[in-house]
């Protein structure tokens, strides 16, 4: 039987929050969807921070020489709204996953974190692979389902795709399967 979301919140539950940087803000890739996904992070924040919950940060260094990502330039900054607080662990990857090339899942077992609430950019990349990835490596998983965006795309066969049929073809993707969905109001509400 699935865990509920408030049994999942009673254990010790890390809010992930992956990949919420300046260049994944930046006009050259188009149109996004859901602008209100940053300010839901930081809500979640201010949320887990006030119940000393444990938050992990994920921050995305790209290799590719013309990266928006890649260290040293602006947009491989993280959002104000998403900044790491003093004592909180930050892990850096140079691929999708958030745990291929990083100590995050060592970190998490040692931290005896068996549950994370996943929030970031973007749906279809970084958040699709890790929570993915989190839930074969025996994590469960909930997806905060509008702490997240994506940008619109053009398929292989030629056909443009919005950002929100983006999105919400990889929610329901990850549904039940590798997560269970949330959003903002209601997992702050179980949180009270």
């Amino acid at each position: 039987m699935p865990n509920t979301m408030q049994n999942l919140l009673a254990k010790n539950t890390a809010l992930l929050v992956v990949d919420v940087q300046k260049g994944l803000n930046d006009p050259s890739l188009g149109n996004r969807n859901n602008p209100h996904a940053e300010k839901n992070i930081a809500l979640l924040l201010a949320a887990w921070r006030q119940k000393d919950w444990p938050v992990v940060h994920v921050k995305h260094c790209s290799v590719e020489p013309d990266s928006l990502l890649r260290p040293g330039l602006p947009g491989n900054e993280i959002q104000t709204e998403a900044q790491p607080a003093p004592g909180e662990a930050v892990f850096s990857k140079t691929t999708n996953s958030a745990f291929i090339g990083t100590d995050l899942e060592n970190f998490l077992h040692k931290e005896k974190i068996e549950s994370l609430v996943v929030v970031g950019l973007t749906t279809d990349h970084c958040i699709s692979t890790s929570v993915r990835m989190a839930a074969n490596l025996g994590f469960d998983v909930i997806l905060v389902s509008d702490a997240t965006a994506t940008h619109d795309r053009t398929g292989h066969d030629g056909v443009r795709y919005t950002a929100e049929q983006i999105h919400q073809v990889n929610l329901i993707s990850l549904n039940g399967e590798f997560c269970q969905m949330a959003e903002t109001q209601s997992l702050l509400q179980e949180l009270n």
